[in-house]
């Protein structure tokens, strides 16, 4: 398997991925907004061979601090258990880092999310439409420059339902 930043002849097959992993295309939709908005910070794609397995986006996020969302991160099914899924995270992560940003926020399944260093602990302090034990958040070297404050999403997410 190998990891790259996305360039615009992954895009259909990105869609593709998209369509199959999740059960209506409202993701790949939200995708597509979110790079014609410039909301797409960063966007790595995973392939075995010449085949697309994975994807992940992190998107502009309204914070006190410089920081993304991640979402949407989609793996084929008939790749589980591979860890395609954790290396497109990890790699995402580091990437976001190196170019300056200084938080991550993720709605997702704590189990899952927290191997990353996501906490929900972390994101208690923030007003944002997502609250709860599912937003979790994760610095960026070092700690959060703010522990408090309002996120919100890009306009795209409003319309993902």
């Amino acid at each position: 398997m190998r990891i790259h930043v996305e360039q615009r002849a992954d895009r259909p097959a990105i869609r593709a991925l998209l369509c199959a992993v999740f059960p209506t295309p409202a993701e790949a939709r939200l995708v597509e907004r979110l790079r014609a908005e410039d909301d797409a910070m960063l966007s790595l794609v995973a392939r075995v061979g010449t085949a697309a397995v994975g994807h992940v986006l992190f998107s502009r996020l309204a914070a006190p601090f410089p920081a993304l969302a991640l979402a949407p991160l989609a793996v084929r099914s008939e790749h589980p258990g591979r860890g395609i899924g954790s290396a497109l995270v990890r790699a995402g992560l580091a990437e976001a880092e190196a170019r300056g940003w200084r938080g991550v926020f993720v709605v997702g399944d704590p189990g899952f999310y927290r191997r990353f260093g996501f906490d929900p602990a972390l994101a208690q302090g923030f007003a944002t439409p997502y609250p709860g034990p599912f937003l979790m958040a994760r610095s960026l070297g070092g700690e959060l420059p703010a522990r408090t404050g309002t996120i919100a999403y890009a306009p795209a997410f409003r319309d993902l339902g």
